[in-house]
């Protein structure tokens, strides 16, 4: 279980990467209010991957902490 937590992990953060990546290296020349938009979606993406990364499954033994 802990393998798909940290695929979705990676995979929100390789998200987060791109956008910033896009956002400020092609968007921008066509519109930047569009670039803004899309560094606000980047900046959103972090918290909701720690979340994601650190959340229990219903077979994890929460006891042993």
């Amino acid at each position: 279980m802990q393998s798909r937590r940290r695929h979705a992990y990676f995979a929100l953060m390789g998200t987060c990467v791109l956008l910033i990546l896009l956002a400020w290296n092609v968007v921008r020349l066509v519109s930047v209010p569009a670039a803004i938009a899309m560094s606000v979606v980047a900046m959103v993406i972090p918290p909701v991957a720690a979340i994601v990364a650190n959340r229990k499954g219903p077979d994890d033994r929460w006891w042993d902490e």
